[in-house]
This record gives structure tokens, C-alpha cells and sequence, in this order.
């Protein structure tokens, strides 16, 4: 198969592409680099991929249609017209959108960017695999969709009509868009709403992140309402492992829940990375902030029975591993 990854250089696009080429996949990122946070940790990601002669990058914005249009002709193995030998009919193409602005209380801050780079964007891309014929969709949404739903574990048919943040409401958007696109052109879409992914390159603005670091530089860490806030954390290989079972299933259309199966207080995720780190940290217990929820929780019934989706990896395991990787990467 050949996919096309979009933020191939971003945490969750990088662990996707790396496992597809894994299995013997042709993978085609396309990233910006942007510099929300250090590009440094982006070029390190993407350097990764790079060994493998079956990856290759497109470097350019989802926004920039020369930049989609180099992207999908190498997916569809249209760069030379004069030089095809017909693999349309020998292998199977898929895009995987990942590419976005991400994070709550970033989308607050800059409202704009996130309305440009993830409504307009992702719509460029949806319009680019119909004019491409690409062969299928899949789309990271998140639980901020759910907004201020009170019924939980969140099931995929709850409402998901009252957005309390600007990330939340861009990622319900794109949901409606794919929804319009396989209406109107029978374009194979499957959205799938992510909880609280965390492991090793993850972002550094991401909670655990911030607090690894905190915690080893003695620096202090703020909790968020009053520590009393509960996650859906998701490893990023359980993540994985739903995304690519996505790919492979290629619904006509369906939203998946891919969370961890199990809530936990944030405190307890405190206390497994002071546990890794071999220190506590120094804390100061903070109101909640705007767009955040008490507690997400994932009903993940669907993903299981559909696409065999099975999370195994509990706090007490990936927490240690992100931190493994900290002090690599660090060098600490």
C-alpha cells in the first residue's frame, strides 16, 4: 500500500508513518516544519523516517496547492506521465490526515490560525483526494468534540453540537466536511476522535512534556483544576495500532473513539512521572482554564468490534517510556 501522511514530521504523524513503513508500506509525508514549538524535535522525527528508502517527503503546507498537488501526484504516481507504468492497478493509496494546528488552549490564544490551517486546510485536502481519486480518507478528530457533554464514557453517537473550545469546534468541521464529501462524491472517509495521546516524541507543549521537564529541572508544575481533572490517557502505540487498522479497513464512512479504555486522575499521572523521573516535583494547584472538562472518558466498543482495536498499555507502563525517551533525546 501507499499512503500519504500529512504532519509526517508532527508526534502522531511520525509514529504512523514509522509503522507503516515497518510492515513494508510506501509512505509520502507532507509537513511544514512550522515552528509552533522547537522544529528541531520535527527535523529529528522526520530524519527517522528518512532511512528508509521507502519514504518521502514533501515539504509544504496543506494550504498550498502546488505543495498538495507534488504530494498526491507522488501517492498516485502521477510525477511523470511519460515514465508510468500503470501501479494504480497494483497497489492500493490512502491519505492519512494528521496535519493540524493542535491543543485547546493554543486554538484560544489564536483563533485564526486554527480556523485557516485546520477548516481550510482540511478541506484542501479532502478536495485533493476527490480530484485525485486517492483511494480513501482517514482523519485524526479529537474528544474535544465532545464538549460539554456530561454523559460519559463518550459514545460516537452523542452530541457533539456544543464545542466549548476553538480546537474542538475546527475538529468537528472537519467531521462535517468528510461527511459532505462522501455524500456528494462517495469519497471513503473515517474520522477518528483521539483522547489525550501521549509517549515518547511527543509534543512539548503536551502535558507530559511540560511536567517531565518540570519535574527534572526542579522547576514547578501547574495543575490545572486543582488537580482534580480525569484523562483518557492513550499511548501512542495504541493509538497507532487503531489508526492503521482504519487505514486497512477503509470504511465508506464512520467516526471511531480511539481512547485508552480506562479514565485516570491526572494526579495519578503526576505520580507515575515523579516515579520515572525518581524525584517529586514542586506544584501549584491552578483553576481550571477556558475549554478545558473535569473528565473524558472513551466508549471504545465500536473501534474494538469494527476494527479489532484492543489499547493495552496502562500509565504505569508509558509514562516510564516517554520518560526513557526524555532522557535520550535530552541527553540527560
Amino acid at each position: 500500500m501507499r499512503i500519504l501522511v500529512t504532519g509526517s514530521a508532527g508526534f502522531i504523524g511520525f509514529s504512523v508513518a514509522q509503522a507503516l513503513l515497518k510492515r513494508g508500506d510506501e509512505v509520502i509525508g507532507l509537513d511544514n516544519f512550522n515552528e509552533y514549538y522547537d522544529p528541531a524535535l520535527k527535523v529529528a522525527r522526520n530524519a527517522i523516517l528518512e532511512k528508509d528508502k521507502n519514504f518521502t517527503i514533501v515539504r509544504g503546507d496543506i494550504t498550498d496547492p502546488k505543495a498538495l498537488d507534488i504530494a498526491f501526484d507522488a501517492l498516485t504516481n502521477n510525477s511523470d506521465k511519460s515514465q508510468i507504468i500503470n501501479r494504480k492497478s497494483q497497489i492500493e493509496t490512502r491519505v492519512c490526515h494528521l496535519a493540524a494546528q493542535a491543543g485547546v488552549r493554543h486554538s484560544i490564544d489564536n483563533p485564526g490560525i486554527f480556523l485557516h490551517d485546520n477548516i481550510v486546510g482540511c478541506n484542501m485536502v479532502i478536495e485533493a483526494c476527490r480530484t485525485h481519486n486517492a483511494g480513501g480518507l482517514i482523519y485524526a478528530s479529537t474528544s474535544a468534540v465532545y464538549g460539554d457533554n456530561t454523559e460519559q464514557p463518550f459514545a460516537e453517537e452523542h452530541r457533539t453540537d456544543n464545542p466549548i473550545s476553538i480546537y474542538g469546534f475546527t475538529k468537528k468541521a472537519n467531521e462535517l466536511q468528510a461527511y459532505l464529501y462522501h455524500k456528494m462524491y462517495g469519497i471513503s472517509c473515517t474520522g477518528l476522535r483521539f483522547f489525550t495521546v501521549y509517549g515518547p516524541w511527543g509534543r512539548p507543549d503536551m502535558a507530559l512534556f511540560l511536567f517531565t521537564d518540570a519535574v527534572m529541572h526542579g522547576k514547578t508544575l501547574p495543575i490545572f483544576g486543582q488537580g482534580k481533572m480525569r484523562r483518557d490517557f492513550t499511548y501512542i502505540d495504541d493509538i497507532v495500532s487503531g489508526v492503521i487498522a482504519a487505514i486497512d479497513r477503509n470504511d465508506p464512512y464512520e467516526i471511531y473513539n480511539l481512547g485508552g479504555g480506562k479514565t485516570e486522575e491526572l494526579m495519578d499521572y503526576v505520580a507515575a512521572i515523579e516515579k520515572a523521573c525518581g524525584k517529586e516535583g514542586k506544584k501549584e494547584f491552578l483553576p481550571m482554564q477556558p475549554g478545558d472538562v473535569v473528565a473524558t472518558s472513551a466508549n471504545i466498543s465500536k473501534a474494538r468490534k469494527e476494527l479489532g482495536y484492543d489499547p493495552k498499555t496502562r500509565i504505569s507502563k508509558g509514562v516510564p517510556k516517554f520518560v526513557e525517551w526524555y532522557r535520550e533525546y535530552n541527553r540527560i
